[in-house]
């Protein structure tokens, strides 16, 4: 299987769907080389003509609510080896639990839970690189493979937005053929652009 990466914004509870496969696979042994890709739904959602959220002084609230993905990219890139809970549990603080990420007393307690030390990476923030960090990659996203939102599977030159109805719910077995067969879909059926159900059973 090639290297792959994937678009991650705690946002939206499809990119959860799909990171939580990705983790419990990679928990449970799947030999995946993936590499999880901030990108911000708040910037992908600015009025055409505004500027930037990362370039815009009065944007200190949607700067604001940015603070949980700089909080991951920090633990992702200093703290590798806490990644994987921080990752889940600011997804489940979103959208199990109905907190607001925005709130630094709630990334700080997600922090605290997985061992990280919060003061450490709200520090990181405040310096700045990882807003850098989620710019250069959301820019390069949609530069590169015209990503829209997340979760997008990017292949070499093959980009694909997949959104999962299912979470894996600590199934390793499950959640390796899950993202085995977006991966395989994406490699081996290219002519497939767009495979969507008209309904979703209840």
């Amino acid at each position: 299987m090639p290297p792959f990466s994937v678009t991650w914004d705690y946002l939206c509870p499809f990119a959860r769907n799909a990171h939580e496969h990705l983790l419990a696979g990679l928990d449970g042994g799947a030999p995946w080389d993936v590499t999880f890709s901030p990108f911000s739904l708040i910037q992908n959602h600015v009025a055409e003509g505004e500027p930037p959220i990362w370039d815009a002084p009065n944007h200190a609230a949607g700067l604001k609510g940015l603070l949980a993905l700089q909080a991951g990219v920090v633990v992702r890139d200093r703290f590798p080896d806490q990644f994987h809970q921080v990752h889940r549990d600011l997804f489940a603080a979103r959208h199990d639990d109905g907190r607001d990420l925005a709130d630094p007393a709630v990334v700080t307690d997600v922090l605290d839970r997985a061992g990280v030390p919060a003061a450490t990476v709200l520090a990181a923030v405040d310096d700045g690189w990882p807003l850098d960090e989620i710019r250069r990659a959301h820019e390069a996203s949609v530069k590169e493979h015209q990503v829209f939102g997340v979760p997008t599977f990017v292949i070499d030159d093959r980009a694909v937005f997949v959104r999962l109805m299912s979470r894996p719910d600590g199934d390793a077995d499950l959640a390796r053929r899950t993202i085995d067969a977006v991966v395989d879909l994406i490699v081996e059926r290219p002519e497939i652009n767009e495979f969507k159900y008209t309904s979703i059973p209840r």
